[in-house]
């Protein structure tokens, strides 16, 4: 090799590993993620036999499964671009033989739920009324208190989840209000444990725990109700979906006192942090005219939403409804670019492309062919132990994946495929096991929310993982003892296939 090339070689390489960092990723594991992906996928694709039981169909989803995970696991690249490329790769592969059908998660209605839900929450970020209701609950509940911040955070928490549509994002807006309070504490081991306490059940545990209850609150949610909907011929309302999902609430009050027990944050003051929230809170302009008008719109939405089974507007009309309304010219003066700036795009064709990759499991019998490789861990158990085992494999195999998102696209259709050979019912089964993944709080490079809290630099990976593997043992045995009677109350008992469907 000539000196030239050398030079030109280790330049490029120079410049390869500089664009990579500067997109805050590690050039080693974006490079070895991006090479082990298309060497799976090509292993797969063309060395691999076809397993028993498998159809070549199957086998080429498979590799666009794997692709897919290795792909969302090292972040080899963004995970809109990701999404956007499975539809190729499934008709590529062989998997599907027709485009439109591949790409058919594109065309759900859940997806434009999600996408509404996406502009009408960079709606409320450019008017900037997400961080007003946050501070102005701070205010009015005049918190003095470890625990007083943490109590009005979750309320805060809830009132976001039904305008931002992602933990991710209700932590990144929350995140500047938190780092504001916990600057004004001192370095006293109470102190550094009370910001502790706060960031890690704000941040990570209040974000996740709320947006379970709220349909458009969390994207998992939305892939399960896309699921039901296309598998089984069975639509979640958005009221139904609360009612189903609310007790789910008592986690943040179990895990309220497990971290105020362990970091001993009981009786911690935070008179600096509240004169931090005043402070704030009196910088913020006067409420307008649009922010008003922003609400009110968004009240039509959330009242169509509620009374769903009344007029039979779906959901995602509705939503659609409520954009045609706020977009109506002279209502305000938002610039498109300004919103679409905000706007996670990038989630949103994950969503779409990750919905056609699980239509394409079912389509292919590849969700049939993994829940027949799972059955035997499980059959032959109590519906209880079942939940235990699969539950507990939930998270091992999380420990080592990013996305809630991802691992939930990945691991509903197997689930729902798996439910009826062990006799439970497909939807409760399947809610159970998926609803335990967003407690994933062991590590925080296993939620995007927890990552963006990580980032606050108030606790180490120690910290997590010492108050987050009991938070995910009070999970799994609230998944168990409280959310599987509860489903069973409201007409769904997981131990009962052939109960009849009580939402009509």
């Amino acid at each position: 090799m000539s000196q030239a090339t050398s030079y030109s070689l280790r330049g490029f390489l120079t410049n390869w590993g500089t664009n990579i960092r500067a997109s805050g990723r590690a050039p080693g594991k974006c490079a070895c993620g991006f090479v082990v992906a298309w060497l799976a996928f090509f292993a797969i694709l063309w060395l691999m036999p076809i397993p028993a039981g498998l159809t070549l169909a199957g086998k080429a989803t498979l590799a666009v499964v794997v692709w897919a995970c290795i792909m969302w696991i090292t972040e080899a690249i963004p995970v809109g671009i990701s999404g956007m490329l499975i539809p190729m790769l499934l008709v590529m592969s062989g998997a599907i033989d027709k485009f439109p059908k591949a790409a058919s998660g594109f065309t759900t209605p859940v997806v434009f739920l999600c996408l509404a839900a996406f502009i009408f929450a960079a709606v409320m970020q450019a008017a900037g009324l997400d961080r007003r209701i946050a501070l102005s609950l701070l205010h009015k509940m005049k918190v003095k208190t470890v625990n007083g911040v943490i109590w009005a955070m979750i309320a805060a928490n809830m009132l976001l989840s039904l305008i931002i549509p992602a933990a991710n994002a209700r932590a990144a807006t929350l995140l500047p209000v938190v780092n504001g309070i916990t600057e004004m504490f001192g370095d006293t081991p109470e102190e550094r444990a009370g910001k502790k306490a706060i960031v890690i059940q704000t941040l990570v545990y209040g974000s996740m725990i709320s947006g379970m209850c709220i349909m458009t609150a969390h994207l998992p949610n939305l892939v399960l109700v896309g699921l039901f909907e296309t598998e089984l011929a069975i639509n979640l309302s958005y009221i139904d979906w609360f009612k189903l999902q609310w007790p789910y609430l008592g986690m943040f009050v179990i895990t309220q006192w497990w971290v105020q027990r362990y970091f001993r944050t009981r009786s911690v003051g935070i008179h600096g942090g509240f004169s931090a929230v005043e402070k704030q809170h009196a910088e913020l302009p006067k409420t307008g005219q649009a922010e008003w008008l922003i609400l009110a719109v968004f009240g039509l939405i959330a009242s169509l939403w509620v009374t769903e089974t009344w007029h039979g507007v779906k959901s995602h009309n509705a939503a659609l409804i409520g954009l045609a309304i706020l977009f109506a010219p002279g209502l305000f003066g938002f610039k498109w670019k300004d919103l679409q700036d905000r706007t996670i795009w990038g989630t949103f064709l994950l969503l779409a492309g990750a919905l056609s990759m699980s239509a394409a499991m079912g389509s292919s019998g590849l969700a049939q062919w993994l829940s027949d490789i799972i059955h035997p861990l499980a059959h032959g158990h109590a519906w209880w132990m079942i939940l235990l085992i699969l539950m507990a494999g939930t998270h091992v195999i999380r420990l080592g994946m990013l996305s809630n998102v991802a691992a939930i696209f990945v691991l509903a259709p197997i689930l729902l495929a798996l439910a009826p050979k062990l006799g439970l019912h497909p939807v409760a089964f399947t809610m159970l096991i998926s609803d335990t993944d967003t407690f994933a709080y062991i590590l925080p490079t296993q939620i995007t929310a927890a990552v963006i809290a990580y980032s606050s630099g108030t606790f180490t990976m120690a910290d997590y993982a010492k108050v987050g593997w009991v938070s995910v043992l009070i999970a799994i045995a609230y998944g168990v003892c409280v959310m599987a009677p509860w489903y069973a109350f409201m007409g769904i008992p997981v131990w009962d296939p052939a109960a009849p469907w009580p939402f009509k």
